[in-house]
């Protein structure tokens, strides 16, 4: 799945929910979206969660 299909279905998702839900529901579950990308970039291995939690404290800069 590229990167245009996968923001259509992430659009979609958010129109309806946004239709069902009103808006609250729709920015709970933009924000669920986000986490989940979020999480699989770090299983991935695309985001480097130890180097964001030390940039984070203050012990490195990226």
């Amino acid at each position: 799945m590229n990167a245009a299909v996968a923001g259509m279905a992430a659009g979609a998702t958010l129109a309806i929910c946004a239709l069902v839900f009103g808006f609250w529901g729709f920015l709970l579950v933009a924000l669920f979206i986000a986490i989940g990308a979020v999480i699989g970039r770090i299983v991935e291995g695309q985001i480097d969660l130890q180097g964001v939690m030390e940039a984070l404290r203050g012990k490195r800069s990226v």
